[in-house]
């Protein structure tokens, strides 16, 4: 009978060897990928690259076909490097780190300097071997770094690109890659955020405080006004939703790019919004736009800001910026828009007091919250020293 411990030593042991099969079968079609490439194979399906080939014949991503294409390349010039592929040893992510010493450019600066690139093959291997994969990663840009020490900057929008995926149910897939400077402002504005929202038993993982941060560096965008008009009109979020299921919180409304959400959530948006009233003929055919209407004026937002000094939500520190300005009772059931009825809430506490959690303003000043069970919300008090007892 086999003990936890040697069962999970064979796990282990299946696990490091079908990494190498992984890594010795990435070598083969990156090898084949070349001979392909230098024999122009390509033309012969009436294509001139083998990335548009294997992006056409093998629904490859564009990013996995040039990184083929490119480990193919590197393989040639690298065959220290190459046999270690080849023996399941280096990976191909290893690999594609490495072409980066072998574009035409850095072998002819290496050349012109006398370098032997023979040797920086044998350097490159020895650390992919031994050491983790940051480490190479370090090594590669000093080398390169090296090759032209006083030679042009690059243009940093050149390691730049970024696309937006919209999926089928509306939500929004990020793919992109910066530059080392580029990177570094981006996730330094949203380190920021991260750091500066972490209330006490956030349950968050790592991944949601990153796309939360990105959410609130747009919104504290959009409310700025500093953002480039397009053809007079300042960016907005657009949300399109009948009178009545504004009114019911029931039904859909519709985002400008067409996504479908709730009339609920549209209620929420609704609370720090501009209105436009929108008469509809036969046919989807507007018959009258009525003048937008800001529900809220700069003055109430101003008053609400001084008072409440952020996120009213108990256990909440978020600052005014982050904040929306809430209807305690909706406009849309009768609530008046005025500093009495509002209050400030941060994007996820005001997402929950519309569904079922509520906040309210006692005479004293204070703001309570209670969850949608009817307990309230409270924080502990705080600790106060003992007193000072006289000596003797």
């Amino acid at each position: 009978m086999c003990s936890s411990g040697s069962a999970s030593g064979d796990v282990l042991d299946d696990v490091a060897a079908l990494v190498a099969e992984r890594n010795r079968t990435d070598a083969a079609p990156a090898r084949r990928v070349r001979a392909a490439e230098l024999s122009q194979a390509p033309e012969r399906d009436g294509l001139t690259s083998m990335v548009s080939w294997l992006r056409g014949h093998c629904r490859l991503s564009p990013a996995e076909a040039s990184r083929l294409v490119r480990n193919g390349r590197a393989l040639e010039h690298l065959p220290v490097l190459a046999e270690a592929h080849d023996a399941g040893l280096v990976s191909a992510a290893q690999v594609a780190v490495a072409a980066d010493v072998t574009t035409p450019a850095r072998r002819a600066a290496a050349m012109a300097q006398g370098i032997d690139l023979g040797g920086i093959d044998a350097i490159l291997t020895a650390v992919a071997l031994e050491q983790e994969h940051a480490a190479l990663v370090v090594v590669v840009a000093r080398y390169c770094n090296a090759l032209d020490p006083d030679g042009p900057e690059p243009d940093p929008s050149d390691g730049r690109r970024m696309s937006l995926v919209r999926h089928g149910d509306g939500s929004v897939g990020i793919h992109g890659h910066l530059d080392a400077v580029g990177g570094e402002k981006v996730q330094t504005a949203l380190e920021a955020h991260v750091q500066a929202d972490r209330p006490a038993g956030d349950e968050r993982c790592r991944a949601q405080r990153l796309g939360d941060a990105m959410v609130q560096l747009a919104d504290d965008a959009l409310a700025s006004g500093n953002l480039p008009v397009l053809r007079g009109v300042e960016p907005q979020v657009v949300v399109r939703v009948d009178a009545e299921d504004l009114a019911t919180g029931e039904g859909s409304a519709e985002l400008g790019s067409g996504t479908l959400v709730s009339a609920a959530r549209a209620r929420r948006l609704a609370c720090d919004g501009t209105i436009a009233r929108v008469v509809m003929g036969p046919g989807g055919v507007p018959l009258d736009v009525g003048r937008d209407r800001r529900l809220a004026t700069r003055g109430i937002r101003r008053a609400a800001e001084v008072r409440d000094g952020g996120c009213v939500f108990t256990g909440c520190d978020a600052p005014t910026w982050w904040c929306d300005l809430h209807h305690l009772v909706h406009w849309i059931d009768g609530g008046e828009t005025s500093l009495a009825n509002s209050a400030l809430l941060c994007e996820r506490h005001h997402t929950k007091v519309h569904h079922g959690f509520r906040v309210e303003r006692h005479p004293d000043g204070r703001w309570r919250t209670w969850r949608p069970d009817g307990t309230e919300i409270g924080v502990p008090a705080p600790l106060r020293p003992p007193p000072l007892v006289p000596a003797g």
